[in-house]
């Protein structure tokens, strides 16, 4: 699909359809409705991410951890970060080429860690 180079990017939702495809949203030029809830939703997502890894983090440090807790822990986590890399990837491709910063290739700047 070619889009005309004024109009806004095709943005991916936080959520997905009901068959678990992505949604998607052909914004307008002033933030509308759905933009809105899209935002909000994907604050709540990362506030929540947030809270999961600190509670997970706390469990994860105590060898005594039940399995039950650290499984759970797991399984919320793997929630988040699929969150997480939703917003990531709908943030990314909005961003245009005059807002992204040069600051070289990120794949090589991950295999210093």
């Amino acid at each position: 699909m070619t889009q005309p180079k004024s109009a806004a990017p095709i943005r991916l939702l936080p959520w997905p359809s009901p068959e678990g495809k992505p949604c998607y949203l052909v914004p307008g030029t002033e933030g509308g409705y759905l933009s809105r809830l899209a935002d909000d939703i994907e604050a709540a997502q990362l506030s929540a991410s947030a809270d999961v890894l600190t509670c997970a983090r706390k469990v994860l440090a105590d060898p005594a951890s039940p399995y039950t807790e650290v499984r759970y822990a797991g399984i919320r986590l793997a929630e988040c970060l699929n969150d997480a890399l939703r917003v990531a990837e709908s943030r990314g491709t909005r961003l245009t080429e005059t807002h992204t910063p040069n600051t070289g290739d990120y794949s090589e700047s991950r295999k210093s860690l």
